[in-house]
């Protein structure tokens, strides 16, 4: 009787688990589905009619910055709006929600849905602000898709859109460095499997299989407190002398290194821009005949064939020189001067008289080691190389030409690049817009003799002194050498006496080269219009601000307050 009892309590105990069980189970699906039936109703509602889809997530692209660390290129997070217009109909107050957070006008937003009610897509707007896109979430306007996407912002503007250039509305580089380090700075995309209903509209993320990355961060040699102060002055100019276009650059002659580089006209990166050619970076793409401002390296030839010293005399007069059929003149008879006067008075008859006692490819092959006709090879896109021929040296003129800078071409880059190697003491100094940890990577090459690039700037000294051409790059602190260079433009084949490119280099301070400014100016049509009377006194103001700011310390003594005095009443 007892193990029959036992065995009854045991399978009593075993059947009341059992059933505990199995109510539990009851419960729990019930409470499933009533949970399905309502808390996931409309989730599931909008499931049973949608799709899964992977979709990329937007890389962030990289800053770009200056040499300081300021920020000239950031992404920031933003909206692209769009709508499917076939499924999608807005009455009238939500299309004036949509225009009023959007900044749109309600009527235009009105007739592009209208126009394009057939279509699967459409975009409402492209890159607005992530401020936007919230605001506009916030009115739960059904049919509205929102895909996040970056805006590129260019706080600089138009100081420095040539330089670092813009990227189109898809967020890929198109001008300037935007488009040649495009490969650097684009981020790589992310990826995510979502949920969406039939009409597009995001239902949840259901998985992340990729995170975006950001893309590299690119350093300039660029200052932005000399870039600033360049735009200025190159801007106030060009205005002031009603010329076509103008270009500024700035080099640093101890490293190579881009510290400022403008153009005008120029544009905001910021906004639509209406006319395509203000973009163009004037400083790398146009090409002119450099005039007078090639006439120190014919120089350079003349002593490097060792005829000739700085003190050598050429008889200039009567001011005018007959070469092969064609007349060659000065603007008066300067008579007997020496090689450096040459230079100070930018004589053509000197400088032409000088090139055909050389060897017929002495200056030619001096050009060529200075690297005209050739790239600089700096990153930016659309550089082109110049014109530098050799075919018709034989006929005397073209050499006489070549030594005072006609038949040839240049771009303003190219002509820095040249005058680096003279500035830095005849070494082939590579001229980068990228920073750089180490100066070189490796000794520049030798190109010119030491000495005789000393002596060209001790020539050049004089053309910022007082009888000089380009007196009025003068600074009162600092030693300044310089050239001008005054050229006819080329136009059906003739040179117009009335257009002309103006130029003016400037290497300052002359004891120890610190800063190579370039300034050309493109048909100057008010007032003055030679280099040494326009773009001379560019200079003088850009280096004047930039030498203050650097800290660069003068290398000329002031003068005492009797001996300006006495230096006025001679002036006057």
């Amino acid at each position: 009787m007892k193990r029959v009892g036992a065995t009854y309590k045991a399978r009593s105990w075993r059947h009341y688990a059992l059933l505990s069980f199995l109510v539990l189970v009851g419960f729990l699906l019930l409470g499933r589905i009533v949970f399905l039936g309502d808390v996931k109703r409309v989730f599931l509602q909008k499931a049973g009619k949608s799709s899964e889809k992977l979709e990329k997530l937007p890389g962030v692209r990289g800053n770009i910055i200056d040499r300081n660390g300021e920020v000239l290129a950031v992404s920031t997070p933003g909206y692209s709006i769009s709508v499917n217009p076939s499924q999608t109909i807005f009455d009238d107050d939500e299309i004036s929600k949509i225009a009023d957070v959007l900044g749109m006008n309600k009527n235009v937003l009105a007739i592009n849905l209208s126009k394009n009610q057939n279509k699967n897509f459409f975009f409402i707007n492209r890159k607005v602000s992530r401020e936007m896109g919230l605001a506009l979430q916030t009115r739960s306007i059904r049919g509205l898709k929102y895909k996040a996407e970056y805006h590129r912002y260019y706080p600089a503007a138009e100081t420095a859109s040539h330089v670092i250039g813009k990227t189109n509305i898809d967020g890929v580089g198109a001008e300037g460095l935007e488009l040649s380090l495009d490969e650097e700075l684009r981020g790589s995309p992310g990826k995510k499997i979502v949920l969406r209903d039939l009409k597009g509209g995001l239902i949840r993320d259901l998985e992340y299989k990729a995170m975006p990355e950001f893309g590299k961060d690119i350093r300039l040699t660029i200052d932005m407190n000399l870039q600033f102060i360049a735009y200025k002055e190159l801007k106030s100019a060009i205005k002031s002398h009603r010329a076509k276009s103008g270009s500024l650059i700035m080099l640093d002659v101890r490293s190579g290194e881009v510290l400022a580089m403008v153009n005008q006209p120029s544009y905001n990166p910021n906004e639509a821009v209406i006319d395509l050619s203000a973009m163009r970076n004037r400083a790398v793409t146009d090409l002119y005949e450099p005039g007078s401002t090639i006439k120190p390296f014919a120089v350079l030839a003349a002593l490097e064939a060792e005829e000739y010293d700085a003190d050598s005399i050429i008889d200039t007069s009567p001011g005018n020189y007959q070469v092969s059929g064609h007349s060659i003149s000065d603007p008066k008879d300067y008579g007997k001067l020496s090689l450096a006067k040459i230079i100070q008075y930018s004589s053509n008859v000197g400088i032409a008289k000088i090139a055909l006692t050389l060897p017929q490819h002495s200056i030619f092959d001096m050009l060529k080691r200075a690297g005209l006709g050739q790239r600089v090879g700096i990153d930016l896109p659309g550089e082109r190389k110049g014109h530098l021929l050799d075919k018709k040296l034989d006929i005397p003129i073209e050499r006489a030409a070549l030594a005072y800078g006609y038949g040839l071409t240049v771009t303003p880059l190219q002509l820095a690049s040249a005058y680096l190697r003279i500035a830095s003491g005849g070494l082939a100094v590579p001229i980068s817009l990228l920073r750089r940890d180490r100066q070189y990577e490796q000794k520049p090459e030798r190109i010119y003799l030491e000495s005789h690039t000393h002596q060209v700037m001790r020539m050049m000294e004089l053309v910022t002194t007082r009888e000089g051409t380009g007196r009025l790059a003068a600074l009162e602190n600092y030693r300044v050498s310089g050239k001008t260079g005054t050229a006819q433009i080329l136009k059906s084949g003739k040179y117009e006496t009335s257009s002309h490119n103006v130029g003016f280099v400037g290497i300052v301070p002359v004891s120890k080269p610190r800063l190579l400014i370039v300034v050309v100016v493109n048909d100057p049509q008010a007032g003055a219009s030679g280099g040494g009377t326009v773009a001379a006194p560019i200079f003088a103001r850009v280096a004047r601000h930039s030498l203050r700011l650097l800290g660069v310390e003068p290398d000329k003594k002031p003068l005492l307050l009797s001996q300006r005095s006495e230096k006025g009443l001679n002036q006057g």
